[in-house]
């Protein structure tokens, strides 16, 4: 007996080691930032504005305002995951393209803004910047488009819930972190261990705007039915965006086909009364 107890025991105390650090050191899986400022807008020709506002729990947060020159509106951009704003100067040169004028934040902990991130805090600075695109920027929510990619989409949703934008993007976007790490720890009680929930789908089963649900089915890291998902669970106008690519490149690798698409949904529901 007591040699068959011996092996039970000591896969009961590495699962038991395995779940204790899964529970410490969430955030750590969840968020990859980066403090250094690697490129500006400047370095793509393009004029922009270094902001700082501040966050109601009184962290100091950092970002950039590219105005655009014909402007059709303004994009408040919230990122994904890893690094910081300065590796998302491609996506700000597709808006600026497109007309949009573009705030664009680093969310606590990234970048040159302060405090450490969370979900809590997270949202906190989403609304941060929405307050500044409003009463700094005077921009009424009607020429407002959220976007989100990724982590940042189910942020981008959070604030669409809360402050109704003219329309919203999510690109890349997972039903919620619940549900990602379902996916990958199948062997562990997820849904008790989470102090992170991210619960985009919830979010957008209530919004008042028209969105878009972009998402490749070659995502390596979001599975193609979490776009779905999302698509299925919005009840106000909606459109999908097929995209091409793995998760990181998929917006650049769809080339034309993803600006055509964005372009599309802004003149239907941006430009054009509702």
């Amino acid at each position: 007996m007591g040699s068959v107890l011996g092996p039970i025991i000591v896969i009961v105390l590495v699962c038991a080691g395995f779940v204790a650090l899964f529970g410490i050191f969430q955030s750590k899986l969840i968020y990859f930032p980066s403090p250094v400022i690697d490129a500006t807008p400047g370095q793509i020709d393009l004029s922009y504005e270094d902001i700082f506002f501040e966050s109601e729990d009184g962290v100091r947060l950092s970002g950039w305002y590219i105005p655009a020159k014909e402007e059709r509106g303004t994009v408040l951009f919230c990122h994904g995951n890893a690094g910081n704003i300065s590796h998302r100067l491609d996506s700000i040169l597709i808006f600026h393209r497109l007309g949009m004028s573009v705030l664009i934040f680093d969310y606590r902990g990234y970048g040159r803004s302060g405090g450490k991130p969370g979900e809590r805090g997270t949202y906190l600075d989403a609304r941060a910047a929405w307050q500044f695109l409003v009463e700094k920027k005077h921009v009424p929510h009607e020429r407002i488009a959220i976007f989100g990619r990724s982590l940042g989409g189910a942020i981008a949703a959070w604030l669409a819930k809360e402050h109704t934008p003219r329309i919203l993007v999510l690109e890349s976007t997972f039903t919620s972190i619940v549900d990602i790490a379902s996916d990958l720890y199948p062997y562990l009680p997820v849904k008790w261990l989470a102090r992170f929930h991210y619960n985009a789908l919830d979010y957008v089963s209530s919004l008042k705007c028209p969105v878009l649900i972009a998402h490749s089915r070659h995502d390596d890291i979001i599975p193609f039915t979490h776009g779905e998902r999302l698509f299925q669970a919005v009840v106000k106008p909606k459109s999908f965006l097929e995209m091409k690519g793995s998760h990181n490149d998929g917006f650049i690798v769809s080339g034309r086909a993803y600006v055509d698409g964005l372009n599309a949904f802004l003149t239907k529901y941006f430009d054009s009364k509702i």
